[in-house]
């Protein structure tokens, strides 16, 4: 088997996408196959649930955004996420072809990612806990008890969470802080770096602010950030979709389990 080549697209080193699962789960035609029954399934669910939904902030902040510009369509949003992705597809000039094995070892990948960030979750919550001298603080989800809607409307948060969070704070925000950088005179590795640390810490910060922020806390604060940097590295050596799965799968095991 030849082995794959790699090049640059916008900044972002790009395997080459004719080679095995690693690569071809990559791909932004990949990512855009595998988010988009999630963001179906979201959407609805906001919708069939009404005002018992539970919108993430980040859905919130980029409607409040197109609002302001102009743009009050409901499905604007998951319209412009999806065409992202494909344009961003369309400017790799790779071919138009998914093969569907791809997609059911990517949500495997999810699984075993989000397992992972549990185990780094309670990791850092013992450690804490010898350095302060309290006990480890609590998951980091209010409890909506157990009922069958209650149980449906984290679910349907969560989804949104996955993808929006990911699409705001890796999709959006990295390359454009990294390009600020890179401006500023830092190398591209740099800029990358950079890129994912300042991403991390406005992602944590984030999650304390407005009307569905929670009271400050510096566990949640420390672990968020150090969530978001395991999510910036799978979004820059993993694509999009593994990224938002994977956040998504984390806020299930964790909200629900």
């Amino acid at each position: 088997m030849r082995a794959a080549t790699t090049s640059t697209n916008n900044g972002i080193a790009v395997g080459n996408f004719r080679g095995g699962y690693w690569q071809q789960s990559r791909r932004p035609l990949t990512s855009l196959a595998f988010v988009t029954p999630l963001l179906i399934v979201y959407e609805i669910g906001v919708l069939w649930l009404g005002p018992q939904a539970m919108r993430n902030g980040a859905d919130v902040w980029l409607r409040q955004l197109l609002d302001y510009l102009g743009f009050s369509q409901y499905f604007l949003l998951p319209v412009l996420t999806l065409g992202l992705l494909a344009g961003w597809h369309h400017v790799t000039r790779e071919p138009w072809r998914i093969s569907p094995g791809v997609l059911y070892t990517k949500l495997t990948e999810c699984v075993l990612l989000a397992l992972a960030l549990v185990v780094i979750a309670r990791v850092q919550a013992n450690l804490q806990a010898l350095v302060t001298r309290q006990a480890p603080p609590a998951v980091l989800h209010a409890s909506l008890g157990l009922t069958l809607q209650g149980v449906l409307r984290r679910w349907v948060s969560f989804l949104g969470a996955g993808i929006y969070e990911e699409l705001l704070f890796r999709l959006m925000m990295v390359p454009l802080v990294a390009q600020l950088l890179r401006w500023c005179g830092c190398a591209t590795h740099w800029s990358w770096a950079g890129a994912a640390l300042l991403s991390s810490l406005i992602f944590a910060g984030a999650h304390h602010l407005g009307a569905l922020g929670e009271p400050f806390q510096w566990y949640a604060f420390l672990f968020r950030a150090t969530a978001g940097l395991f999510f910036a590295a799978l979004f820059l050596y993993r694509g999009f979709g593994i990224a938002a799965g994977t956040h998504a799968t984390y806020d299930m095991l964790v909200g629900l389990f």
